[in-house]
């Protein structure tokens, strides 16, 4: 007859308490945009996810900043020639 007692799994290699109010990564896929600047600004959102709450706002507007840039130099870009003007009837 064996009086071996059962093991019972020691306490302390449970999982640790995980602080529900401390930053935790999100793990949104981005997708690349083939736009260097567009997907700098986008990768830029990954940073708000070591940050605490107060801290994403910063991050938020630095991003939005980057994209409106982005925007704007499309507007800046030289396009395609305008065509020529019909001249009208001679005098």
């Amino acid at each position: 007859m064996d009086d071996a007692v059962p093991e019972t799994p020691p306490a302390a290699e449970e999982e640790p308490d995980r602080d529900p109010a401390a930053p935790a990564p999100l793990n949104v896929p981005r997708t690349p945009t083939g736009d260097a600047g567009v997907d700098a600004a986008l990768g830029r959102l990954g940073d708000a996810d070591h940050l605490a709450t107060d801290g994403h706002v910063e991050v938020y507007e630095d991003v939005h900043r980057g994209l409106r840039d982005a925007l704007t130099a499309l507007d800046v870009r030289p396009g395609p020639p305008a065509p020529p003007t019909p001249l009208g009837p001679r005098s």
